[in-house]
């Protein structure tokens, strides 16, 4: 925002349009908006900032939901598998009429191949999920911040 205000106050607001148009930021689009309104009423101009603020976080969230619905689910077909196992491990039991550890041992095993396949998935996209989760929010507050100084630079001039 230091350089689209230098620009602003050197060269006008084609310097400053195209600095946003150079620089790849999801804030260079939210500034460039409202520059392609300078001149308009100012609640022209913050409105027009803020659908484009909707815009690039909704182009953030893109494929958060993906990660987060991985991560919730991983550890259910864990489960999932690990009840199967010892479902195996009582059916293995009936079958042979009697318990023992040789019996057992098969469905528990598999058991906990499920669960930890399920924990080994679940962890990390939780940790992915949250990870993204915080970069957007940090966008999103970056974005208000610079459509609410570009109206105090707009307002200035």
């Amino acid at each position: 925002m230091a350089r689209i205000a230098r620009a602003l106050s050197g060269g006008g607001i084609e310097k400053a349009m195209v600095l946003c148009k150079e620089t790849l930021a999801p804030f260079s689009n939210v500034v460039y908006s409202g520059l392609e309104l300078s001149g308009h009423q100012e609640k022209e101009i913050s409105n027009a900032m803020e659908r484009e603020i909707t815009i690039e976080v909704t182009k953030l969230e893109r494929y958060t939901g993906i990660v987060g619905t991985i991560g919730n689910i991983a550890v259910y077909i864990g489960l999932f598998g690990t009840v199967l196992g010892i479902i195996r491990a009582f059916h293995d039991i009936a079958a042979a009429g009697a318990g023992g550890m040789s019996i057992v041992i098969g469905g528990v095993a598999e058991a906990l191949v499920c669960t930890a396949t399920g924990l080994f998935v679940a962890i990390p996209a939780v940790i992915a999920f949250n990870y993204f989760a915080r970069k957007v929010e940090l966008f999103t507050n970056d974005m208000e911040l610079c459509a609410s100084e570009l109206i105090d630079l707009i307002r200035g001039e």
